[in-house]
């Protein structure tokens, strides 16, 4: 419900962006008219429409995204009719003549304002234009959509947002019918007004076919509603639960039973386990997904106590849900599986059905299930290894299981897998695609259209921008040309960037620098000490690592070749 009452006021404000612009002539073109006939068969028109199309092109891949562009390319031709026909008496009789006809034999009721059917009809012509800014709001419901797919909950959300876009529109439409109803009475101006519209109607037109509505518009807000829809997100989220301090010996309290793993997608390492093969043995289930650098550097403890207690009991269960699309094919899976050792059981949970039953929302998250088959403790994120390594060991005993090795686990972890610096002020973890991203300098990002970035000449703090020709997509960017850059003013010991090559898969070859000089020794394990290293898979790259300090740093990376997808950076 909380997230329906925030789709719903995300769409209310978007008519306080700029990209509302080019649908607003086409909604006031019927302002004259009345709105229970008019006006409101057209917004529910174009609020159907939209939520299908954004649906179908949030989880239905390129084919709804091509097939949208030619509903675009006809809902043009529509409209630009329209346009003609307001401007200019003639034109309105000449492109009508041909259906009046059909229109009388099919409609005896349709009368000189216009019908229902033919509002509904220009509604779903300007659905099919419509391109509202993705602001927090937007691309939290279209993350959603992306992750969990094609759902009716997808569509109702989506749905919600256009129906507070379409009451916003609303109140404006009936405002404005009362503007004009006035004019009309005192000034005789209803002519002017239509012709006026008119001409708004092409513009809004021709606005579209150039790409300024996702293009320029996103760029030059007229009222940045980012700020208050992110305040409306932190209202409505939930507070992280409290971690559980556990003391050796102390009794662990039951949180509830080990859900099904029949979601799983796939398993690697093992065939597919269940929980009553489970039954009699103590369990770990541990959240993870190969480019987080949290589950990364969690990961060496739990291999680590695999190794020390599989003989005594433990069952280890990674389930691999995954953050970003590439995430989800199983070989590349598979070959992060292999690369970092783990051999113990991998649930693929691509569709989040683990995830879901287990009602988590951590990477990484560790669960400790006792052989009965009840969650007995649980922690998120990094850390809490001796806590965690005490629960497995009392667990194993309330089984049975006797002359348990000793002390703590120490796997001397190196590479992105060592333990973080520790330094609180380090920078955040920054996503590049436009769904979820924060602190750009760059100005506004255009939303799935190239377009050419100019990184500042200097940057404030924990800010970051993109240079040289780039599509930004929901969850990643696309460099267009080569020589194209990425540059944040950043503060840690270590900097990661999630990297992939193109769609093609050929290697894209990099060059870092710091502060405008070569690494040297603070270059990191995908990076030489002239700053040199290639792309040549989808994975999480170590690129800085400091070797004294963690203090504020400018990086700068340029892709020598075209083609690459930035994903998100992390700090250590």
């Amino acid at each position: 419900m909380l997230l329906l009452i925030l789709a719903y006021l995300g769409g209310v404000l978007t008519i306080l962006s700029p990209c509302i612009l080019p649908v607003l002539p086409f909604v006031f073109a019927r302002a004259d008219r009345p709105f229970a006939r008019n006006g409101l068969p057209m917004l529910l028109g174009m609020a159907l429409t939209f939520a299908l199309v954004a649906t179908l092109a949030a989880v239905g891949g390129g084919w709804a995204i091509r097939a949208n562009q030619y509903g675009r390319a006809v809902a043009l031709v529509v409209l630009a009719l329209l346009g003609l026909t307001l401007l200019s008496t003639r034109a309105a009789e000449w492109l009508t003549r041909p259906f009046v006809a059909l229109g009388n034999r099919l409609s005896r009721r349709s009368d000189s304002e216009g019908s229902a059917w033919s509002a509904a009809g220009l509604g779903v012509a300007t659905g099919l234009l419509w391109a509202p800014c993705a602001g927090p709001i937007l691309g939290l419901l279209l993350t959603g959509a992306a992750l969990n797919g094609a759902s009716a909950q997808t569509t109702l959300l989506l749905l919600t947002y256009a129906a507070g876009a379409a009451t916003s529109l609303a109140l404006a439409l009936l405002i404005g019918g009362k503007v004009f109803a006035l004019m009309k009475r005192s000034l005789g101006a209803g002519e002017w007004v239509r012709r006026a519209l008119g001409a708004l109607v092409l513009a809004g037109v021709a606005a579209i076919a150039l790409g300024l509505d996702t293009g320029l518009l996103t760029r030059v807000a007229l009222a940045n509603t980012g700020g208050l829809e992110q305040k409306l997100i932190d209202a409505t989220r939930p507070t992280p639960a409290p971690q559980p301090v556990h003391r050796a010996g102390a009794p662990l309290p039951v949180e509830g039973q080990l859900p099904s793993l029949a979601g799983a997608t796939g398993w690697l390492n093992s065939p597919a386990l269940t929980r009553e093969a489970l039954r009699g043995k103590v369990v770990l289930v541990d959240f993870w997904t190969y480019s987080c650098i949290n589950c990364l550097r969690s990961l060496p403890y739990v291999h680590a106590w695999y190794d020390k207690y599989k003989d005594h009991g433990l069952v280890v269960i990674g389930v691999h849900a995954p953050e970003f699309a590439f995430e989800k094919e199983p070989a590349n899976v598979a070959s992060a599986v292999k690369e970092l050792g783990v051999d113990y059981p991998v649930a693929l949970d691509n569709d989040y059905a683990i995830w879901k039953g287990f009602d988590n929302e951590y990477w990484p998250a560790h669960y400790f299930i006792d052989a009965k088959g009840d969650i007995r403790a649980h922690h998120f994120g990094e850390g809490g290894y001796e806590e965690s390594e005490d629960t497995i060991r009392q667990l194993l005993a309330e089984a049975g299981h006797t002359d348990l090795p000793g002390g703590y686990v120490q796997p001397g972890a190196k590479g992105a897998q060592a333990a973080g610096s520790g330094d609180a002020m380090r920078s955040p973890e920054t996503y590049v695609g436009y769904a979820r991203s924060e602190h750009f300098a760059g100005g506004q990002v255009a939303h799935d259209e190239s377009w050419d970035y100019r990184a500042p000449a200097t940057l404030p703090s924990g800010q970051w921008s993109l240079d040289g020709r780039w599509t930004v997509h929901a969850e990643l960017a696309q460099l267009e040309q080569p020589d194209g850059r990425i540059v944040y003013r950043f503060r840690g010991r270590d900097l990661h960037l999630v990297l992939g090559p193109g769609a093609e898969g050929k290697p894209v070859r990099f060059r870092v620098t710091l502060d405008g000089k070569p690494p040297g020794k603070d270059h990191g394990m995908d990076t030489d000490a002239q700053g040199s290293g290639t792309v040549t898979e989808q994975r999480l790259y170590q690129l800085v690592r400091q070797h004294e300090g963690t203090g504020e740093r400018v990086f700068e990376i340029t892709f020598l070749d075209p083609g690459v997808h930035a994903y998100a950076f992390t700090f250590g």
